[in-house]
């Protein structure tokens, strides 16, 4: 007997004694993202060490300036589609789909700046999906500071939350928590293994 066939029979087993006429059961109701809470965000992501601020939307450009400072840096790339946020005194890069960055001058670059598909405010988690703003996988694990954008009319509540409006999304999507961690097998936290150790996240609005 194949796993197949052995798959089948216990399916048809364990339906036995479920009548013919026995309707099926009701399909569950669609989950309705609710807006989420920024002050929760904020704390929750706060508390995987990423540093949090929040700006009005018009001053974006003077927050992502400021992080620069923080951590000097000079040179950052930029992922495509991103909103006038240049900071002054910050050389951009733009890493486009036609002409993507050699991988050394991404790894290079002080830092990188993108935006985010979404944000749970349960997990203080952010959610890039490759779109507008946010560039291609690399761009985010190769330099050693991410500064994320993240307005808050993104920031939904919960997982299902999220899972329910990336619904459809054909690209990949990546799920961040905080800067890049790992433990290794004495359980001693090591950061900047997969990922940058410094994570700025600047809500917009």
């Amino acid at each position: 007997m194949s796993a197949r066939d052995e798959i089948l029979g216990r399916i048809r087993t364990a339906l036995a004694d479920v009548p013919a006429d026995e309707p099926p059961a009701a399909a569950l109701d669609p989950v309705v993202a609710a807006s989420g809470d920024v002050e929760r965000f904020a704390e929750r992501a706060a508390d995987y060490r990423a540093t949090v601020v929040r700006v009005p939307a018009d001053e974006v450009a003077s927050a992502v300036a400021a992080a620069c400072e923080r951590h000097g840096a000079r040179r950052l790339v930029a992922a495509d589609g991103l909103p006038d946020w240049a900071p002054e005194g910050v050389e951009l890069v733009t890493d486009t789909a036609a002409a993507p960055l050699d991988r050394d001058v991404v790894a290079t670059a002080d830092g990188v700046l993108t935006t985010c598909a979404l944000a749970i405010a349960e997990t203080g988690t952010i959610i890039l999906d490759a779109g507008p703003g946010q560039g291609r996988r690399a761009l985010t694990l190769l330099p050693d500071l991410h500064i994320c954008v993240v307005p808050a009319d993104r920031i939904v509540d919960g997982v299902p939350d999220a899972i329910a409006q990336l619904d459809g999304t054909a690209a990949p999507v990546t799920f961040i928590s905080g800067p890049s961690a790992t433990s290794d097998i004495e359980l001693n936290r090591v950061e900047g293994v997969h990922g940058p150790r410094r994570l700025e996240i600047v809500i917009a609005g």
